[in-house]
């Protein structure tokens, strides 16, 4: 396989890192913008600076589960990863067109599976790893919510003698500081993803060992495209995420993100792919939801969980088809 294909092929990874990023912005910045403590173009400058720097404070263990831990090394091609980059890719702008905050990590993975699938088989899914990822896709949002309702309880509870223009104050600035934590908690976990699939390009394509670790260049590539897609903004999703779920002020913006945060910081270290979408809609569920059921959009929030639902098997039958028409063609 010539070098210039590989690169080539790289370049498509880091357009769907892009992507991500602005497809994912709405995780970001949906509350710090709904609460107004931002305006939407500080806040995504506000954001993408954390996504950026992110690789500072965490490892490379979510790349590693992504480039070694979804399908095997060794049985896939560079068609292959280009199919699931374009199943991926695909599905993200559908969704984004249609302003349902779906999952770019589910996507991937689902679009690796499918290509994979389509070029060797089902021996080349690594079920162990599908199964964890699976897992999270239920317990992110669960864990989410729980630690945002929990949250919401204390600071009720702590600032229950406190006048309201007291605490607005407050929460306004300390939401700039959950706002910078959880984009710091995106970045590192969504950019790995997109490290994890260079380095399975890398290794299909012959210029790194089966046993190497992501290169440093691929570190800095992968966060500066996400941190440039999320400047680029997202802000259809915004609007469903901020304003559509319950409606929310400083103090609850704070709470999500910090729970949101606080559920990617243990997903990031531990390893674990998950999706930065389904953690804060959870969150702004949990958090939503001590005002009562009723403060909770149940039809918006139950559209939402529906392209949970659907974004892996669509993401991998895009990805499926995409491989299919190489094997046509020839390439393989």
């Amino acid at each position: 396989m010539e070098a210039g294909v590989v690169y080539s092929v790289i370049g498509l990874a880091l357009a769907f890192d892009f992507v991500n990023g602005f497809h994912d912005a709405a995780n970001s910045i949906a509350t710090v913008v709904s609460t107004r403590v931002l305006s939407p173009r500080w806040a995504v400058g506000w954001a993408a600076f954390f996504n950026f720097i992110a690789f500072l404070f965490f490892g490379l263990h979510v790349a590693e589960t992504i480039g070694k831990g979804v399908v095997d090394p060794t049985s896939v091609t560079v068609p292959v990863i280009t199919a699931a980059l374009l199943g991926a890719i695909a599905w993200n702008l559908i969704t984004w067109c249609y302003g349902i905050p779906s999952s770019s990590s589910h996507a991937l993975v689902g679009g690796l599976a499918g290509a994979a699938i389509q070029h060797a088989g089902f021996a080349a899914v690594v079920l162990p790893g599908i199964v964890k990822i699976s897992i999270f896709i239920i317990l992110a949002p669960l864990i989410g919510l729980a630690i945002g309702f929990a949250l919401m309880v204390a600071t009720y509870w702590t600032f229950r003698r406190a006048t309201h223009a007291r605490v607005g104050k407050l929460f306004r600035a300390l939401q700039l500081c959950s706002a910078a934590a959880y984009s710091l908690g995106h970045g590192g976990n969504d950019a790995q993803k997109t490290m994890g699939v260079i380095l399975v390009l890398l290794i299909a394509g012959n210029m790194v060992d089966v046993k190497s670790e992501v290169p440093l260049w691929v570190v800095l590539a992968s966060h500066t495209a996400m941190g440039l897609g999320t400047l680029a903004g997202g802000w259809r999703i915004v609007k469903t995420m901020g304003q559509k779920i319950c409606k929310i002020q400083p103090v609850q913006g704070f709470c999500a993100e910090s729970a949101g945060a606080f559920m990617l910081y243990f997903a990031t270290w531990a390893g674990i792919p998950v999706s930065t979408t389904h953690t804060i809609t959870g969150a702004i569920v949990g958090v939503g939801a001590t005002r009562g059921l009723h403060a909770v959009k149940w039809g918006v929030a139950r559209r939402v969980v529906w392209a949970w639902i659907l974004t892996i098997p669509c993401s991998a039958l895009l990805a499926m088809l995409s491989e299919g028409l190489f094997d046509l063609i020839g390439w393989r």
